[in-house]
């Protein structure tokens, strides 16, 4: 018997507590027709379906949003107008009346149509989630069924939620007092659930194969939400060891506790710049309480989250002076929207496209929409003009690109001075530097950027071949492989000749081994997930700078990422008790921890 299974850290914490198997399958639909004189009835069945289940999302979007915030719940806003999508009742409603379907046959007919659509064209993960999600309720309510609601768990219980895959919808659902820790078989790191589950502070594992064959409903679960281990009904001396971890970890936090007001500065006092990612207005507060020098990467796609129309000019003008008068003094790079591959609004005609990741998106999506682009330039000079607010382009392949941008930029702020709107006269325009092409031709994209900022994530993918999204290929997915680590050193050397800033925005900046190797490598500018900044300063104010570039060096002479993280862990063991420091996993803040038997609380 299966006693142990791994899986992707994706929201630190260590919990232990009986499994609640959530599965999601679609109920067995027979093909049943009606008679002539029955349609009409059907159709009204289908109608108070559609209404049943909308009226059902509305409250779950509510309680959400008590939960959780207005950002969050609006994806059920994204799916309600799914549920009434008039076109595809439509369909489904002439099906009835031509074929004399039943409407659960008729409406299982377009939603398989409908799914196999996008599935074949492989894109939209989150989308489809959602749209398997409306289709499961619709059918349920048709076919006289309940479905499994997560709001069916006892109030007296603390459970530890399993399923095959956990959807932003899902994920959002959790009622924190009960759910204490979450095991999916599919997702990663950077998967929008395990983002939420993140913000709402439980422990979650994701890409754990086999987990629903392992575990049963009821079986005791001991999960590490850091480390991404799983411990089938764990014996007294795992749980002693699990305590022990806590322990060491909860040590460390104090330590943390007493660098936030401290500066980043190495042992040899050089300074070091840690600014914030911020993804969702609630970020702000955390990412200024841990002493954010400024945000690095403001993501817009929250203003899209659960829209049917775009956001307006106003709208996203306010939202980027309330960040930037958060923090006053400091600098905040605006990353424009970052739409295509999973990060289409509702409204928004997305193409159909075989490969969605490497096709319309960002950057070329903007460019091609000014409908959609200039109103946010538009918002961002408006914000800039009396703060320090720069422009961020998302995977610029073509220095074209940039070029075209500036000459937006440009063409806007003339419009708003002879609108006589108060703006800024001009934008620092800066580019994202995510994929091989963009590192390639670094010199020339520097000719015409006021700065570089490296995604590591999509540089990862796009250099690496691996969908980042893939939980069976998450063991290949490392911004440590040799070929990211030289790209990395090549970037910033011609950044420095060409006199422009370069720093780390992606997901290697948050992690503190990787942080060790980017200062050994020269980087003094980092944009950090808020609730690792701690932690990274930490890290910087612990391991010297010769040791760092120690590391650096031999992780440039490397033949593999194995080797990368070696030469790293041998040199940061020598200051730091490296157990706590997996470059692979999540990072304590914002850790939630459950009752561990025989009752006993960790903390």
């Amino acid at each position: 018997m299966t006693r142990a299974l791994r899986g992707i850290g994706v929201s630190p914490g260590v919990s232990c507590a009986p499994a609640f198997i959530v599965r999601m399958d679609f109920p067995e639909v027979p093909d049943r027709t009606v008679r002539p004189d029955q349609v009409d009835a059907e159709v009204a069945r289908l109608r108070e379906a559609v209404g049943y289940v909308i009226e059902h999302l509305g409250e779950l979007g509510q309680r959400v949003l008590q939960r959780a915030g207005p950002e969050e719940s609006r994806i059920f806003d994204a799916q309600i107008e799914m549920a009434k999508d008039p076109d595809f009742l439509a369909s489904v409603e002439t099906l009835i009346r031509n074929n004399y379907l039943s409407a659960e046959t008729a409406y299982e007919f377009k939603a398989l149509e409908y799914r196999n659509l996008f599935s074949g064209a492989a894109m939209l993960r989150e989308k489809i989630a959602d749209l398997n999600a409306i289709q499961l309720r619709m059918l349920n309510r048709l076919m006289g069924g309940v479905g499994h609601e997560l709001w069916s768990i006892p109030h007296d219980e603390q459970v530890i939620v399993v399923a095959h895959e956990l959807s932003p919808g899902l994920t959002v659902q959790l009622d924190r007092e009960h759910v204490v820790g979450l095991i999916s078989e599919e997702g990663t790191r950077t998967a929008h659930a395990a983002i939420l589950a993140h913000s709402l502070g439980i422990p979650a594992v994701m890409g754990a194969a086999g987990a629903l064959a392992a575990i049963p409903p009821g079986m005791m679960v001991l999960l590490d939400g850091q480390a991404g281990t799983i411990v089938l009904d764990p014996t007294r001396d795992e749980l002693e060891e699990a305590k022990t971890q806590i322990s060491r970890r909860h040590r460390l936090e104090l330590q943390l506790e007493s660098v936030v007001d401290s500066p980043a500065v190495t042992p040899g006092g050089r300074p070091i710049v840690l600014m914030g990612n911020v993804d969702l207005p609630e970020e702000i507060e955390t990412a200024v309480r841990m002493g954010a020098q400024g945000v690095g990467l403001l993501r817009t796609e929250f203003l899209l989250t659960g829209r049917t129309a775009l956001p307006t000019e106003n709208e996203q003008a306010e939202y980027f002076r309330r960040v930037a008068t958060a923090f006053h003094g400091y600098p905040v790079v605006i990353r424009s929207y970052d739409l295509g591959g999973d990060k289409f609004p509702v409204g928004f005609k997305a193409p159909l496209e075989a490969n969605p990741f490497l096709g319309w998106r960002s950057i070329r999506v903007c460019l091609d929409e000014p409908a959609v682009f200039r109103p946010q330039v538009r918002a961002v000079l408006r914000a800039a003009a009396d703060r320090d607010i720069q422009l961020m382009l998302p995977l610029v392949t073509l220095v074209e690109e940039v070029e075209l941008t500036r000459a937006i930029v440009e063409e806007e702020a003339q419009a708003l001075r002879r609108e006589g709107i108060r703006a800024a006269e001009s934008l620092p325009v800066g580019v994202m530097i995510e994929t091989p092409a963009a590192a390639l031709i670094a010199d020339r994209l520097a000719e015409v950027s006021a700065f570089f900022s490296i995604g590591t994530n999509d540089l990862t993918q796009y250099t690496l071949a691996v969908d980042r999204g893939n939980a069976r290929l998450a063991d290949r997915f490392t911004p440590h492989h040799p070929s990211i680590v030289r790209q990395l050193h090549q970037v910033l050397q011609v950044g420095r000749e060409a006199g422009i800033p370069v720093s780390v925005c992606g997901e290697m900046a948050s992690e503190p081994l990787s942080a060790v190797l980017l200062l050994g490598l020269g980087y003094d500018r980092l944009s950090v997930s808020p609730p690792a900044l701690p932690l990274v300063k930490w890290v910087v104010r612990t391991v010297p700078e010769p040791a760092a570039a120690r590391a650096a060096e031999s992780a440039l002479a490397a033949a593999s990422a194995e080797e990368v993280t070696e030469s790293i862990r041998s040199v940061v063991g020598e200051y730091v008790d490296i157990r706590l420091l997996d470059p692979h996993s999540a990072l304590p803040g914002r850790r939630r921890v459950a009752t561990l038997p025989p009752g006993n609380t960790a903390s």
